[in-house]
């Protein structure tokens, strides 16, 4: 189950539950632990996850996986997570999720003021700049102590 066919044959079982659930999946990952497996799933919405959220689209997915024959007769454990601060801003929905936020781009680094589906629109040293994703590339936020 651990072969890359069987992560996308669980992102192909997992993706439409999750999606109708009013979540993002990010991400899967399969890997060998033992006799069993671990399906790591990782999940986003608008307005973050809280406890109940992880709980309620763990559900859904547990059943998902349960109801298909993607993880074949091997037990699995499933981990449903968020994505950390060190996910890279690749998607027009990241950089929207981080509206407030300092993000470093390449070389610019500055103050997330809005985002579309096109661009970006960031506060550097107090001047606002729009930029496309491709003038930027991936980011990433900057954890910040105060």
């Amino acid at each position: 189950m651990s072969s890359a066919v069987s992560r996308e044959r669980v992102r192909d079982v997992l993706s439409p539950v999750v999606s109708a659930a009013g979540f993002d999946l990010e991400d899967v990952a399969v890997t060998a632990a033992g006799r069993r497996h671990v399906v790591k799933v990782v999940v986003d919405r608008d307005g973050g996850l809280d406890l109940d959220a992880v709980a309620e689209v763990s559900r859904v997915v547990s059943e998902a996986l349960d109801s298909s024959d993607v993880t074949g007769d091997t037990p699995y454990t499933l981990e449903v997570t968020s994505p950390g601060v060190d996910r890279p801003l690749t998607e027009p929905r990241h950089w929207r999720r981080a509206t407030g936020r300092l993000v470093k781009a390449g070389s610019v680094s500055g103050r997330v003021l809005d985002a579309d589906d096109d661009h970006v629109r960031l506060d550097v040293d107090g001047e606002t700049r729009e930029l496309s994703y491709a003038e930027l590339g991936a980011g990433k936020v900057q954890v910040e102590f105060s």
